[in-house]
């Protein structure tokens, strides 16, 4: 605990601001976007926003594997959990997400439907092993930052030979978002997103390293600083970005250097190696499909993907015309953007993903931000 105050002192963290304010261009403006939920939620938290310099501006990324899960997807997992048999097994966050036609996984339960939570993936295998009479289906959601763990119970119920226990997996990959936001119409050709560096995420680049980031500081020009999310992580970060900028560099630096390196977990990415391959295409909440941007299982393991088994299938379904949680993900909007935030939609009434997970944007701004909202309406 001493280690992390150290990051939260407030003393240090004025100062470091005082030196940010000498630092930048005031005939500039600097556009930034945090791309990770968690940097999304500190800095409201922390109240780093209000230590900025006025011509500095944070945009919030997709960064949150909850929010740009598509609502086909989880369709599917609110489905499978209704065939008879069946327990699904959750992280916390997914139960609340809605679904198409307000349904959730939360309301599936409610309803009869054997849906469970769990902290750690782990704990399904042995929900599995202790119940064979059930199909017991791992929801597997997340950035690299947990997919080892799922690779890691795909090799554990295979090694105790269940049967009874498949994964339905829903894994997503980093770089992938961030080159669609650079790819996408709204930076590269109508000028609605203007980015000029990224925050990037240190618990991701903690399994992946920071080498993969190493191609958008090149081929796009737009520097990249790892940052922790501790306040102080956060401020320095954008220090150093704004030091690229004004001398004119884009590459990659590492502000996390307690936590990332260059290589990154070589363990973790050969776990993940062993068991996952990339899939030609998958859909994005926000995003859409994009190519090579999510994760299977190999063929080796066909017998535990529930996609197989089940014969899963997705239908496309319309995005709620009231929620703008698609444009929030990609950076085109705020939460106060939209007209039923703080409204018809809260944490306790989500109408969109964003406002539910732990690393939403939506729920940033309620928590830590509504107040001000109010003031300035």
């Amino acid at each position: 605990m001493r280690y992390i105050r150290a990051f939260r002192e407030g003393a240090a963290a004025a100062a470091l601001a005082r030196q940010l304010a000498a630092e930048v261009d005031r005939e500039r403006d600097y556009h930034l976007m945090e791309f990770c939920g968690g940097h999304t939620h500190a800095i409201f938290r922390y109240g780093v926003e209000d230590l900025l310099p006025g011509n500095i501006h944070l945009v919030h990324g997709p960064g949150c594997p909850v929010c740009v899960l598509a609502i086909p997807r989880l369709d599917a997992a609110i489905e499978l959990a209704q065939q008879p048999g069946v327990t699904l097994v959750s992280y916390g966050d997914m139960l609340r997400v809605p679904a198409s036609r307000r349904r959730s996984l939360l309301k599936a339960r409610a309803q009869g439907t054997d849906v469970r939570m769990v902290y750690s993936a782990l704990e399904a295998v042995e929900i599995a092993a202790a119940e064979p009479q059930r199909q017991v289906v791992f929801f597997a959601v997340g950035f690299e930052t947990t997919t080892p763990a799922t690779a890691h119970v795909v090799l554990e119920a295979q090694r105790r030979g269940l049967r009874n226990f498949s994964v339905y997996c829903n894994h997503v990959l980093t770089p992938a978002a961030i080159q669609s936001i650079l790819d996408s119409p709204e930076v590269r050709e109508w000028g609605r997103i203007r980015v000029d560096g990224f925050i990037g995420p240190s618990h991701v680049s903690a399994v992946i390293g920071s080498r993969p980031y190493e191609y958008f500081a090149e081929e796009y020009q737009r520097p990249v600083v790892i940052a922790g999310f501790e306040p102080l992580d956060v401020l320095e970060a954008i220090r150093m970005l704004v030091r690229q900028l004004n001398a004119g560099e884009a590459h990659v630096e590492n502000e996390f250097t307690r936590g990332v390196t260059r290589e990154g977990n070589r363990k973790a990415q050969r776990l993940v190696a062993e068991v996952f391959e990339l899939r030609p295409s998958f859909e994005w909440r926000g995003l859409g499909e994009l190519p090579y941007s999510g994760l299977r299982l190999k063929a080796a393991y066909a017998q535990l993907d529930a996609e197989r088994r089940f014969e899963l299938k997705t239908q496309p379904v319309a995005e709620n015309k009231a929620c703008q949680c698609p444009a929030i993900i990609r950076g085109v909007k705020k939460p106060t953007d939209c007209a039923i935030f703080g409204t018809v939609c809260t944490p306790h009434n989500p109408i969109g993903s964003c406002m539910v997970s732990a690393e939403g944007a939506c729920a940033a701004y309620y928590k830590y931000r509504r107040g001000a909202v109010r003031a300035a309406s």
